[in-house]
């Protein structure tokens, strides 16, 4: 008995299995905190990318502009942000601003039209679609204080403000729920004409208004 006894305190077979799930204890954590970042720097890339995409492919269209290619830009959207579930978790807001037309005290810019897509209700922090028109109150121009955009001389600038809720990949114990957002701005190329037309005649319904109404992650 003595034997078997003094044979069981010099094995060692189980020491390295033993060490390795003590070590778990302290690598998981480390680990699923890196997962979690990782996707967190991913999460914001694609944000920019979609609020660049928005800003980029609505400024990008000559002569005028319909409702009809608003919609083109955001169904693109809607795909592009599949990765994230952007439709359902975020919302973009795209605005177009240029001159008001007033002089004196009254001269500044207008948000012309806005047209949304994704199913956060959230609306623009920055002026909601004829903010300006008739005052000054856009007078330095769109976006976060002290870094204001404004149209160049005899054109329009179309303001991308994106919205997030980012949800944690593990839980939040590792990473928050978070509020994220990203803001893009492109200069219109070319385009005679500010208003959005309707020419095909899409529905209410159907059009990326910006209203509650209208929360959709399609």
């Amino acid at each position: 008995m003595s034997i078997a006894v003094r044979g069981l305190s010099r094995d060692r077979s189980g020491v390295a299995m033993v060490e390795f799930t003590l070590s778990l204890l302290f690598l998981l954590p480390i680990a699923l905190t890196g997962i979690e970042t990782a996707n967190l720097a991913v999460t914001t890339l694609r944000l920019n990318q979609l609020a660049m995409m928005a800003s980029d492919n609505v400024a990008r269209y000559r002569g005028g502009i319909d409702e009809a290619q608003v919609d083109e830009v955001m169904t693109g959207l809607a795909f592009a942000g599949r990765a994230i579930n952007f439709g359902e978790q975020g919302r973009v807001i795209v605005s177009t601003v240029e001159p008001n037309g007033q002089t004196g005290t009254q001269a500044g810019y207008k948000i012309t039209w806005q047209r949304c897509f994704g199913a956060k209700n959230v609306v623009s922090s920055y002026g909601l679609e004829g903010a300006g028109t008739t005052d000054s109150s856009l007078a330095a121009g769109i976006g976060p204080t002290g870094n204001k955009v404004r149209p160049v001389d005899n054109s329009a600038l179309i303001f991308a403000e994106l919205r997030y809720t980012y949800k944690p990949l593990v839980g939040s114990a590792f990473m928050p729920t978070r509020e994220m957002s990203s803001l893009q701005s492109f200069t219109v190329r070319d385009r005679s004409s500010q208003t959005l037309t309707n020419t095909i005649q899409l529905s209410v319904a159907k059009r990326r208004l910006c209203d509650a109404q209208h929360l959709a992650a399609a």
